[in-house]
């Protein structure tokens, strides 16, 4: 089931809610420049096991409005409480992949884990984001020829072999997005980063990071363990950034067995 949340004035996101009964919910926050639809291998599978499934379409990605302003941690946070208010959610996991790791860690420390019995770091984009020399490189590809960038980010994602109608449909997820929501993230990793949040989060978390991680190298959900106190870091060994797919039944049953 499909349906709007209004977040801010004239922003509406997109979110999908299967599976509303069950009395497990997970929220999952996609990362950039994605949309929910790239949990399509967990929603195909969790909530007939009971779980209720959340996806959610930041500002400027996939189904949701594209306002020109409003791409920072604290904007992104602020969204993402409105959408937890406005379902009326309690007790429920926060799984955020990379750039949707980075917002769900701020949202941990700006509403003191509001809500959330468990937090799920997938390959977060955490302490830190991206280099300025790769955020230069990326802001130069989306003014001038964002599909070779959703291209170039499409190679550089999995570690496992995709196939060609796989690619595609990845490429087709990331040009959903808005251009200029697009570079707005970039300038975000570049300039933001979650440093001082870390150490604000008391809820139990997993850390699913893929050993060949080019994006987020696996250093960095080491350093992301020794900061959050109440954490365990579960290694990938067949993943790059997307372990969701990659290795998408040990992910579904790790995460079950985290939040039963």
């Amino acid at each position: 089931m499909g349906y709007y949340v209004n977040v801010d004035r004239g922003v509406n996101l997109y979110v999908e809610d299967l599976n509303p009964e069950a009395e497990n919910t997970i929220l999952f926050i996609h990362g950039w420049p994605l949309s929910h639809k790239q949990f399509e291998y967990q929603f195909d599978v969790l909530p007939a096991m009971g779980y209720r499934c959340i996806g959610l379409d930041w500002r400027g990605f996939g189904l949701s409005d594209k306002p020109f302003n409003g791409y920072t941690l604290d904007r992104l946070a602020d969204d993402l409480r409105a959408v937890v208010e406005a379902l009326k959610l309690r007790n429920f996991t926060l799984l955020g992949h990379s750039t949707g790791g980075a917002i769900a860690i701020r949202y941990m420390s700006r509403y003191r884990s509001y809500g959330v019995s468990k937090l799920v770091l997938v390959d977060a984009a955490a302490p830190t984001g991206f280099s300025v020399e790769t955020a230069n490189r990326y802001l130069t590809q989306t003014v001038n020829d964002r599909p070779k960038l959703m291209h170039d980010v499409t190679d550089g994602f999995f570690f496992q072999y995709i196939s060609k109608p796989f690619s595609d449909w990845f490429f087709q997820m990331g040009m959903q997005a808005a251009g200029w929501s697009t570079a707005a993230i970039v300038v975000l990793l570049r300039d933001e980063n979650v440093e001082r949040d870390l150490a604000v989060i008391q809820a139990p978390t997993l850390l699913i990071h893929g050993v060949h991680d080019k994006v987020i190298p696996f250093s960095q959900a080491e350093e992301v363990k020794k900061k959050i106190r109440n954490s365990q870091l579960i290694p990938f060994h067949y993943s790059g950034h997307g372990p969701f797919w990659e290795e998408r039944e040990r992910f579904n049953r790790v995460l079950m067995e985290f939040i039963q």
